[in-house]
């Protein structure tokens, strides 16, 4: 499959001095940023602004600033923020992890979500859930340090142990990315027969409590699901923005990065580890949010229209989308619903109109 990212684009790029370093800022990308910081912003306060309890955007701005009433402090800071921020956290690192995989790959389609990164991480959080038991990971056959360990790092586990499958499946002399795609559409049922294995084998109150978390929901979730996502993103972002130089010389083909001097595949093991660092502690945190680091870095790529995926834009689109999926099952719809599934009936269609679109441009 050719990926749009293959093709030939330019668009101009402004310098930016800071010291001594210097870099070339594509201004149309740097514009989509901030507009979509913008709409960032108002998404985020329209969040923290409605529930059961409607605030004044006014009065939500004065209480993030330690105004407000008791009341409204409570509701605000206590109780929305944290869920809030888990959602703009997310959204940004699977956006990340999807413009890094899509750029490594130069194909479209290879997200975490259809690698089977996503998948890794689900199977190894049901599995901790199924075969802890019920009662809080101690009736079950899990037991000693394992159930210390818990849900989140098993799906960091999971999705972790799944890249080095893939890497390691797909490696000959080189990753190609077709391959790669190919292997991980096959890891991916592989993971979610598993899943369903382990579902059908458990008692009926773990394959409830195991079914909530793989609805990918953003209910409840506080700054202990938070923090570990600052922390990542501290780490791995600039990483990645390390990484764009190298990312750049890669949509050149394999033979033209190496004589612009990258070291092919360090970089390749590096992007796809940065990746799936990002994609397995987003999901350790809420579930899968399915189709999110698939369909964001593509819309950013078409706004921007620049040659790859951009990390900055695809970054704050994703926290938009999460945070609006958040918005909707909460404010919008009549019924509660995970976010996972507004994520779901966005991407979905969006899967099968890139498929037909391809099969047209190979028929033709």
């Amino acid at each position: 499959m050719t990926s749009p990212a293959t093709s030939a684009r330019t668009s101009y790029a402004a310098p930016l001095r800071v010291g001594p370093a210097s870099w070339l800022v594509p201004v149309r990308a740097g514009a989509v940023s901030v507009v979509g910081l913008g709409l960032l912003a108002l998404l985020v306060a329209l969040d923290l602004a409605h529930g059961d309890f409607v605030i004044p955007l006014g009065d939500v701005a004065r209480t993030l600033l330690g105004g407000g009433d008791a009341g409204q402090q409570f509701i605000v800071r206590e109780l929305r923020l944290p869920q809030t921020t888990v959602a703009v956290l997310v959204g940004a690192a699977l956006g990340l992890a999807g413009a890094l995989t899509q750029t490594f790959a130069r194909n479209p389609l290879a997200s975490p979500d259809i690698l089977g990164v996503t998948d890794g991480a689900s199977a190894g959080a049901v599995a901790v859930i199924v075969l802890s038991g019920a009662s809080g990971y101690g009736a079950g056959l899990v037991t000693g340090p394992l159930q210390e360990v818990g849900l989140p790092l098993a799906a960091l586990a999971g999705g972790l142990g799944t890249a080095v499958l893939l890497y390691l499946l797909s490696w000959r002399r080189g990753i190609d990315g077709q391959r790669l795609v190919l292997i991980g559409i096959g890891l991916s049922a592989a993971l979610t027969a598993t899943t369903s294995w382990l579902l059908v084998k458990a008692r009926i109150q773990d394959a409830a409590s195991a079914q909530v978390w793989l609805n990918g929901s953003l209910t409840s979730r506080g700054w202990e699901q938070a923090v570990p996502l600052m922390w990542t993103l501290a780490v791995l972002a600039p990483l990645a923005l390390l990484l764009v130089r190298s990312l750049n010389a890669l949509q050149l083909g394999d033979d033209s990065a190496r004589g612009l001097g990258v070291r092919l595949q360090w970089t390749q093991l590096l992007v796809l580890l940065t990746a799936v660092g990002l994609a397995s502690v987003a999901v350790s945190a809420v579930g899968p949010l399915d189709f999110v680091a698939f369909v964001v870095p593509q819309v950013a790529l078409r706004l921007t229209g620049g040659s790859r995926p951009p990390v900055l834009a695809s970054m704050v689109l994703g926290g938009c989308l999460v945070v609006g999926a958040d918005l909707v099952t909460r404010v919008v719809l009549p019924f509660a619903l995970p976010a996972g599934l507004v994520t779901a009936a966005i991407g979905a269609p969006y899967l099968l109109w890139l498929l037909l679109r391809t099969n047209r441009k190979a028929s033709a």
